[in-house]
């Protein structure tokens, strides 16, 4: 993975179909995906449950591009390695899941994997502050957790914040929640480079028709592009 700021499309299969997914990764990436998104929850974390690390070693396979894999779960640091062994490129971890965000992301660190930290939106952006030299992405929720298809809450602010914070550091910042093409420019614009978008990529296509993905990857590219 080399950095760069350029934007990035990173569909969440959680609004794949959950019966094929080797075949919705594979059409995702092929229409356009820049990185794949895997949401981990928990259901005590977050009110939901979804994929354990055997799922996401076999996504692994399918995966041509970034494997890029959101832990909503708590506690986090039994199954770091877990994930690595199962194949993540980026490992991120939510700031409010436990007492000791810096060992985790040092431990993610460790196992071989990027790092990731995300902040829910009611969590202020000073909460990163002290560990912005151990992380590759800050991640920006733009819902409440747990569910994908929520409406888009305005964190343009909070975005801003980081990217002063963040300086000549190569850390992504990436949103997740409510993408759009309506609401890509907002946040690309405040200076997010990875935008996750599932329902926003998934909507009105299947793997018998992957061109609709592809188009509604354009589109969100397009209007975060022309607000940079």
């Amino acid at each position: 993975m080399t950095f760069n700021r350029f934007i990035k499309i990173a569909p969440s299969i959680l609004s794949a179909d959950f019966a094929n997914f080797g075949a919705e990764i594979r059409a995702i990436e092929a229409e356009g995906a820049d990185w794949v998104h895997v949401d981990v929850m928990d259901g005590h974390f977050v009110p939901n449950l979804t994929f354990g690390p055997p799922a996401v070693e076999a996504f692994r396979p399918h995966v041509k591009t970034v494997m890029d894999v959101h832990l909503m779960i708590a506690p986090v640091d039994p199954y770091i390695q877990d994930y690595a062994d199962a194949g993540a490129d980026i490992l991120t971890a939510h700031v409010e899941a436990g007492p000791h965000i810096h060992r985790t992301l040092q431990a993610i660190r460790a196992a071989g994997m990027k790092a990731g930290v995300a902040l829910n939106p009611g969590t202020a952006a000073e909460a990163v502050a002290h560990v912005l030299d151990l992380v590759d992405l800050v991640c920006v929720m733009t819902v409440n957790p747990g569910f994908g298809g929520q409406s888009f809450i305005d964190m343009t602010g909070k975005v801003r914040q980081l990217r002063a914070m963040i300086g000549d550091r190569p850390v992504h910042v990436e949103i997740d929640g409510g993408v759009t093409p309506e609401t890509a420019p907002l946040v690309a614009a405040a200076g997010a480079d990875v935008l996750v978008a599932g329902s926003g990529v998934f909507k009105g296509g299947s793997v018998d028709a992957p061109q609709v993905y592809g188009a509604n990857i354009r589109a969100i590219r397009a209007a975060a592009e022309a607000a940079v």
